[in-house]
């Protein structure tokens, strides 16, 4: 049973899930809109927003706390310099999600995040 568990769990074991959630946050930075089932685009949500407000100090040490979770520098210097600072003056909600289908193959919801 879940009680006040923290996150989902996706079905993944913790590396998986960790590996899963910076390769969706490279996508969603790198393209700015992606398509995902809805209960990865909800964790997405948490982990990205808590990556854009990282980035918004725009110092060295936020830079770097950046790339740790994403392992990717063209992704880390974009959110850095570009995404980053269009939210500054924002307290969270970077990002949105928007229910779009029913996946055929396994009936699962599926969903749009993108940046606000």
């Amino acid at each position: 049973m879940r009680h006040k568990h923290g996150y989902r769990r996706l079905s993944r074991t913790s590396s998986h899930r960790k590996a899963l959630l910076s390769n969706l946050a490279s996508a969603l930075i790198e393209r700015e809109k992606i398509e995902t089932t809805l209960p990865k685009a909800k964790e997405l949500k948490r982990y990205v927003e808590k990556l854009v407000t990282a980035a918004a100090k725009n110092d060295l040490n936020a830079h770097r706390n950046v790339f740790a979770s994403l392992q990717n520098k063209a992704t880390t210097n974009k959110l850095v310099t570009e995404i980053a600072p269009k939210y500054a003056e924002r307290n969270g909600g970077y990002t949105s999600i928007v229910k779009t289908r029913i996946r055929r193959g396994d009936a699962t919801q599926m969903a749009y995040i993108s940046f606000v």
